[in-house]
């Protein structure tokens, strides 16, 4: 079985070194975490279409901040496709096989 090795979390490395440069929090961190707090809050409430337009536009202004690393992953895409259709082929070929072998195993109880 093949594991997709995912690229490594660039975001943690940028505020780690954001932290290390002395950055404090933006007013967009601030908005955008905010936003997916409140929106999480209104889900809990049971107001689902309040909660879903809050976190939904707090997760937008997370990727707006984040346009470079959303990029990266865009670009790698893909790859990761063409892996997960690489790794489908080969399920779909072993249960073809195990298939095959059921019909002979079935033939073959069954004389």
């Amino acid at each position: 079985m093949a594991v997709v090795p995912l690229l490594k979390n660039r975001f943690v490395e940028q505020a780690q070194q954001s932290a290390a440069q002395g950055e404090g929090l933006t007013w967009m961190d601030i908005a955008s975490g905010a936003a997916l707090v409140a929106g999480g809050l209104l889900l809990l409430a049971g107001k689902r279409r309040a909660g879903t337009v809050v976190a939904a536009s707090g997760a937008a202004l997370v990727l707006i901040e984040q346009e470079a690393l959303l990029r990266t992953y865009w670009e790698q895409l893909p790859v990761y496709i063409d892996r997960v259709q690489e790794v489908v082929g080969q399920v779909q070929e072993a249960v073809e096989e195990m298939d095959e072998k059921r019909v002979k195993l079935h033939t073959l109880l069954h004389r």
